[in-house]
């Protein structure tokens, strides 16, 4: 286990901090607030804590549109708290990831205030400005992923500016020799201060084509009411030649100080995604592996995901998994509360790094969002299309106990987003008294992963289940127990001959918690929605 990096053997637990804890009554989610809560953090057995961006910002895409690289947004705190709440996680022997957001900056920057301010401004091309096509529209055909087109006309200065996100996110311009530079300095001031890493918001969009070409139309695109985004192919904004030196700087930097990781945001296919950890493994740590997520939640195509995950994986290079986040809807919600107990089951005992969204521990589930209270930009720019790009359901407040606003917020005050209506039957509180909750099913399996070598840094097999439903699988380390994970994607009961893995095995944990003591792999009894995680015997 020495031989591994606290990284590769860890746990990331994101926090939205708008939404975790509100420690000063104004409804929205602190950094003291974090501070709080940290005893808990460290109940979940989890390693590390990625924080969205804390930043100062006008927060028209909450806080990735940064205004300050090197500050703290006072909604959130001061510079004070969060030092404290570093030095705190750290006591706890957690580590400390923030968000990082390189590609855009805010229109409210400094850099962007000086860029806009003339043409002929030293900071003018940090930033990509182009003429108006002949017509006097956008210069080329790129799109927003916030809806119409990535260009914003600027009045004063009669050219139009990229952003690929709201209109406040100007993109900064990777091709002139003094924005990276500037940026590195930017990572280097909170590694200085001892944060543990970074993980690194749309890394893979970094570059862009630099003769501003037309992107083709996407065929596949068949339907108007698909997301206008796919409209295209976008061969001239993503995975453009170029990014892989900006990230192997990046992470050059980060490889200055000791122990520290580069986690990239990067939605491209799995034979794209992998080449983000670098021919000599010098890019990214852990290019996050959106797949669980985008995958049909079936056992067959689950499996062949994992399975060709795994065969693409480049030699030495370390597998990651992530179940939700900030940008997808729940877990819970996408599949349901069942498959959510052997949804968790599965991160936490595939061969990799599982990062978990606070709340899935507790099972939560997007929260309905009233169209008055409709917070987000692509939803408030498309609110036809609210319910389809609308990110508010799964940034809800954090589900505590049963007082009024769930533990987030005193009573009598408005949270930023409305809480859940089941929060007095789903909570923290509630589920820590109940072994056999979400709760306390999340935490046999992170505390059994962080005892035994099989499931932290073992080895991957699948195995042959015998029934289409079943997803089943070895996780093997030398001189350890070994473990066979057997999971139920279907609502009907299995029997399942396993007899080609082991004869006997003893259950460590099952999904339902009901289940104890020895089974005969031969004729393994498998409930609908069951998950087990078996110790084999022989």
């Amino acid at each position: 286990m020495d031989r591994y990096h606290w990284w590769q053997k860890g746990i990331i637990y994101q926090i939205y901090p708008r939404s975790y804890q509100d420690s000063n009554g104004d409804g929205i989610g602190d950094l003291p607030g974090i501070a709080r809560r940290l005893d808990y953090v460290k109940s979940l057995n989890v390693d590390a804590i990625w924080l969205s961006p804390i930043y100062p910002s006008p927060m028209h895409d909450f806080g990735y549109d940064v205004a300050s690289y090197t500050d703290i947004h006072p909604i959130f705190g001061t510079m004070a708290d969060f030092n404290h709440l570093l030095h705190e996680v750290h006591q706890r022997d957690l580590k400390l990831i923030l968000d990082f957001v390189p590609n855009h900056t805010s229109d409210e920057h400094p850099w962007f205030i000086e860029s806009r301010s003339s043409r002929n401004n030293p900071k003018r091309d940090w930033y990509i400005w182009r003429d108006p096509a002949p017509d006097g529209g956008p210069p080329n055909n790129w799109l927003s992923f916030f809806g119409g087109p990535a260009w914003t006309f600027d009045e004063i200065s009669g050219q139009y500016y990229l952003h690929q996100f709201d209109t406040h996110q100007p993109e900064l311009n990777y091709r002139q020799p003094e924005v990276m530079p500037a940026m590195l300095n930017n990572m280097r001031f909170w590694l200085d201060k001892g944060v543990d890493g970074f993980r690194v918001d749309v890394i893979w969009l970094m570059m862009k084509d630099e003769q501003f070409r037309d992107e083709p139309p996407n065929p596949a695109y068949e339907d108007v009411s698909m997301w206008p985004h796919l409209q295209l192919e976008h061969i001239y904004t993503q995975d453009v030649p170029g990014v892989h030196d900006l990230i192997r700087q990046m992470r050059a930097v980060l490889d200055e100080y000791d122990e520290r990781v580069m986690v990239g945001e990067i939605y491209l296919t799995t034979k794209k995604q992998v080449n983000y950890y670098g021919e000599k493994l010098d890019e990214c740590h852990l290019p996050y592996n959106f797949q669980l997520i985008l995958t049909p939640w079936q056992a067959r195509r689950v499996q062949e995901t994992v399975e060709n995950y795994e065969a693409m994986l480049p030699e030495r290079a370390w597998p990651n998994w992530v179940l939700g986040n900030h940008d997808q809807h729940r877990v819970a919600t996408r599949i349901g509360p069942a498959q959510a107990r052997i949804a968790n089951m599965l991160l936490l005992t595939l061969r990799g790094v599982p990062t978990v969204y606070y709340g899935e521990e507790i099972g939560m589930e997007d929260v309905p969002i009233p169209s008055e209270l409709v917070q987000d930009p692509p939803a408030v720019n498309q609110p036809e299309r609210a319910d389809e790009v609308g990110r508010d359901p799964e940034r809800t407040p954090m589900q505590w106990n049963d007082s009024p606003n769930a533990g987030f917020a005193p009573g009598g005050v408005t949270p930023w987003l409305p809480v859940a209506k089941d929060y007095a039957a789903r909570n923290v509180a509630g589920q820590a008294q109940d072994p056999t909750s979400m709760l306390g099913l999340f935490r046999a399996l992170t505390s059994l992963r962080r005892t035994e070598p099989a499931l932290s840094v073992g080895d991957y097999a699948s195995v042959d289940s015998g029934a289409d439903e079943v997803f089943a699988y070895l996780r093997i380390a030398p001189e350890a127990d070994r473990f066979l994970i057997v999971i139920n994607f279907g609502g009907r009961t299995h029997t399942l001959d396993l007899n080609q893995v082991a004869s006997r095995a003893e259950i460590s944990i099952a999904t339902g918690m009901e289940r104890a003591g020895e089974v005969d792999l031969s004729r393994l009894a498998l409930g609908s929605n069951e998950g087990l995680v078996l110790r084999l015997l022989e």
